[in-house]
């Protein structure tokens, strides 16, 4: 940052910190969900990244580290990890280039996340109308009053 940005109001500040205790929120309900059923919330984020990847391969180690925003040999160590529990499997590549390895999700990965997945659309739902109202009072009067987060 090379200069002072111009000032920020009262009601700027507190609808970013509206916003930030409003994510902190449901990250921690996020996490809830995934020990409830037995994974860590990094372990949830790397099954969704394998069933949201475009490719019907899966994704490979390095796209999962990029999604992950994590490097490569800490993502081989969550895989190792996730993988030991019978979530995913590791398929070489064939062809030209052996060294590239995807991944899938196996029955059981793809269970946990299903489950997982469902819970948070639904939550998501129940949170629209707040993420909505907040999203009309950023675009709202400089001086229209902020709700608060609440828990």
């Amino acid at each position: 940052m090379s200069s002072l940005p111009p000032c920020l109001t009262d009601r700027e500040y507190a609808k970013l910190l509206a916003l930030r205790v409003g994510v902190r929120r449901f990250l921690r309900w996020s996490e809830e969900r995934a020990a409830e059923v037995g994974l860590t919330a990094t372990q949830h984020q790397l099954l969704l990244a394998i069933r949201g990847h475009s490719d019907p391969r899966g994704p490979t180690i390095g796209e999962l580290a990029d999604y992950l925003c994590t490097r490569h040999h800490s993502a081989v160590q969550l895989i190792d990890r996730v993988e030991h529990l019978g979530l995913v499997t590791r398929h070489r590549g064939k062809g030209r280039d052996r060294r590239v390895v995807r991944l899938t999700l196996t029955t059981a990965g793809e269970g946990k996340l299903t489950l997982l997945s469902t819970l948070h659309l639904q939550e998501l739902q129940r949170l629209a109308p707040l993420v909505m109202a907040w999203a009309g009072q950023a675009s709202a009067a400089p001086n229209a009053p902020v709700t608060p987060a609440t828990p």
